[in-house]
């Protein structure tokens, strides 16, 4: 029950302070789905699991790594009890369980996954990191997964480096059509076809900035 209020208020206090908006390029929908986006700051996946009609909050779990969200007590209740998270290790040389096999249990479980293939949060000059191989395994572990790209604009904004209160910006997580590994697509076809299904959204989400619509 608490668990519930919080998620709800996180999703209250997310749309409060940045006026978060969902633009959809397919429809919402129950079916399996891996979300995945840009990796800019740690409020992403709140972001994008606010943006999801609130039927379908709950059957879908963020993926994050064990080492940042296992360092106390308030961020293991949070990700775990809160967001439902499903925890990776990201350190090959001390995980007990390989990765891949936590998602397909998620999957497999009747949940719906968000991710960020780039790894970690990119604070680079570069739109985009290169993609992780993991989003192409998954993928060929579970061919029948839809993959929706969402391009998160503007949250990393809205909490400047070095500054304590948030700034009042709109963010918006588009949502683009979905895709699904190819029969004899290998990895680099796979990647390279997701990030720039991404990478688009990206294009499509500053032309919209500017006064354009699509």
């Amino acid at each position: 029950m608490i668990s519930n209020l919080l998620a709800a208020g996180f999703s209250s206090a997310i749309r409060l302070l940045t006026g978060a908006r969902a633009l959809w390029r397919c429809s919402p929908s129950a079916d399996h789905r891996v979300y995945y986006g840009n990796h800019v700051s740690h409020g992403d996946f709140v972001m994008i699991w606010s943006a999801l009609p609130p039927a379908l909050r709950r059957e879908v779990r963020p993926v994050a790594g064990a080492d940042y969200w296992q360092r106390d007590a308030l961020r293991r209740y949070l990700i775990r009890e809160v967001f439902n998270g499903v925890l990776i290790d990201r350190e090959a040389q001390s995980r007990k369980y390989d990765p891949i096999d936590v998602l397909c249990e998620a999957v497999d479980g009747g949940q719906s996954l968000i991710l960020f293939p780039e790894g970690t949060r990119n604070q680079s000059d570069e739109p985009l990191l290169p993609f992780k191989s993991g989003l192409y395994h998954l993928a060929r572990r579970r061919p029948e997964l839809e993959f929706v790209p969402v391009w998160i604009d503007n949250l990393a904004r809205v909490m400047p480096k070095g500054k304590i209160l948030p700034l009042p910006l709109l963010c918006t997580a588009t949502f683009g059509d979905t895709l699904r590994l190819g029969a004899d697509e290998d990895k680099d076809a796979f990647l390279q076809r997701a990030r720039a299904a991404l990478l688009a959204l990206s294009e499509q989400s500053g032309s919209e900035g500017n006064g354009g619509r699509s």
